[in-house]
């Protein structure tokens, strides 16, 4: 008798401790940033730390990118992830590149900065204009990211993509390449000031070529009607000295429709409290375009339950 109260009693040890850990991968949420010294991977580590002081369990994970990120957040391998408005809009029409798969799993959460096109060159390279290019080496991001995917789509329009001697390389190693001469320019589609451009600006001085005027004369923005035009300030980098105008997509917050109401609810309280939000701009300046009346900015395809109730509450949409 003793001994059959023994086994029930480690059955039921085995059984709680099955349904415990069972329990905490369900409340365990991947969020997909993007490579190493992008801002998606800024953001995604910024999120998953003010979650986990809620005891919501979030854990940032590095990734491609952009697409990748549409890609695994609509598969449910990733609950969160950050990636760009135009792409999840093209995605959701089964209109991305050499893709016509629909992604209609994939929801908005909430605006978090907009994401300017950076084009990289040295100051005394002589290049002043994206059109000459042409014949040169350029990084233009990791394959399967929203930067290359977004480099594709400007240079595509402007007529050289097939010309240049494209290098698939996230940000620093294409930074590294770029001071060490392997390359003539670089791409980067990130929040500004970005880490790696500023690296590459300590050793040389840069400037940023304007793609704004050299994409609206090549009909870049009646093609694609989200992208939106942007100044980067000068000085912003060693060397550029002049505000330079751009374009930009909204880099947004999205989830998997899977993700309940209550978690993404409470996720958009904490990281827009005061605290919250105070603690996104630590992490990365680019947040100090993150705000109330911000929080549907460039969203163009549907919100995930929980964030639109959240949405609602704060009087941001009706």
């Amino acid at each position: 008798m003793i001994r059959k109260k023994l086994l029930i009693v480690c059955l039921a040890i085995i059984a709680v401790t099955f349904m415990s850990s069972n329990e905490l991968f369900a409340k365990s949420y991947r969020f997909s940033g993007g490579p190493s010294g992008g801002t998606f991977q800024y953001y995604a580590s910024a999120i998953s730390t003010i979650a986990k002081k809620h005891d919501i369990n979030v854990l940032a994970s590095s990734s491609g990118g952009a697409i990748e990120n549409i890609r695994t957040t609509n598969e449910g391998k990733s609950g969160f992830s950050v990636t760009y408005s135009g792409h999840v809009y093209a995605a959701s029409k089964g209109k991305l590149k050499n893709d016509e798969k629909v992604y209609s799993d994939v929801l908005a959460v909430s605006f978090l900065y907009g994401a300017p096109a950076q084009l990289v060159v040295k100051k005394n390279s002589g290049i002043t204009k994206a059109s000459q290019l042409a014949d040169k080496r350029v990084g233009v991001g990791n394959a399967g990211s929203g930067a290359a995917a977004n480099a594709e789509i400007f240079f595509t329009q402007i007529g050289i993509w097939d010309k240049m001697g494209r290098e698939n390389l996230g940000y620093r190693a294409a930074a590294d390449a770029f001071k060490n001469g392997q390359l003539d320019a670089f791409w980067v589609f990130v929040g500004y000031p970005n880490a790696s451009v500023l690296e590459a600006a300590l050793q040389n001085e840069v400037t940023l070529l304007d793609t704004y005027a050299t994409g609206e004369a090549a009909g870049l923005f009646e093609a694609y009607p989200y992208f939106a035009k942007v100044t980067i300030p000068a000085n912003t980098y060693n060397g550029q000295t002049e505000d330079v105008n751009t374009f930009q997509d909204a880099a947004l917050w999205v989830a998997n429709k899977d993700v309940p109401a209550d978690i993404v609810y409470n996720l958009l309280k904490a990281v827009y409290s005061e605290e919250g939000l105070a603690y996104m701009v630590e992490v990365h300046k680019s947040a100090k375009a993150m705000s109330i009346e911000n929080g549907s900015k460039g969203i163009v395809t549907p919100l995930h339950p929980g964030a639109e109730k959240f949405w609602k509450e704060k009087g941001v949409i009706k």
